[in-house]
């Protein structure tokens, strides 16, 4: 069983990322559960715009799309901004885009058999907005999003201090985030591409 983690963050590595620390949370109890995990610092890689899983030469997104194919478990992990996603996460689910147009050999999405989580950081309101669009875009894509797979961490309205920097509301983030990963290896591990029918073809 593999777990890939994305960590969305802006800031490039070795700056301490406050979305890495409570994915961390994450990684540990899927660790515990048995399964090998890796995170990646998708702003530390030339990550081109574009739709296609290849964007010519430079691009190191083929290497992530090899990573997210291994997994059986996908979790996104995005500070928030303005409101929003990074810009970063939304960077990747644009060139995951691509995995409309991939299907196995019996033409299901490649994405079918994979479940995903989300992990939240910031200190402004904003993280069921994110819930809502990440899944949405991946369950487009063939992802299955298990029940309550997802934590979050803020502080409220008004500027203030990041994860890292105060215990402040860590009991709930991290309970939540120990349960989001227990949900996720439960799924992973009875969920298969060949759960879901063959979609019709429009062709």
């Amino acid at each position: 069983m593999k777990a890939l983690i994305l960590n969305c963050t802006l800031k490039p590595s070795p700056e301490t990322s406050s979305t890495q620390a409570l994915a961390q949370v994450v990684i540990d109890e899927l660790r515990a559960g048995g399964v090998e995990t890796e995170l990646v610092r998708l702003v530390d890689l030339n990550i081109k715009p574009g739709v296609k899983t290849d964007q010519g030469e430079g691009d190191d997104w083929p290497r992530v799309h090899e990573k997210i194919m291994a997994a059986n478990i996908v979790v996104f992990a995005t500070p928030t901004w303005v409101g929003q996603m990074s810009s970063v996460c939304m960077r990747a689910l644009e060139r995951m885009d691509a995995l409309f147009e991939e299907t196995d050999d019996s033409g299901r999405p490649v994405a079918f058999g994979k479940v995903a989580g989300i992990v939240i950081t910031g200190n402004e309101d904003g993280a069921h907005h994110i819930v809502a669009t990440v899944s949405q875009a991946l369950i487009d894509m063939g992802f299955t999003i298990p029940a309550q797979s997802w934590t979050y961490w803020h502080l409220g309205p008004g500027p203030g201090p990041d994860y890292v920097e105060t215990d402040q509301g860590h009991d709930y983030a991290d309970r939540v985030g120990r349960n989001a990963a227990r949900n996720l290896l439960a799924l992973a591990r009875v969920l298969k591409p060949d759960t879901y029918p063959v979609p019709e073809s429009g062709e």
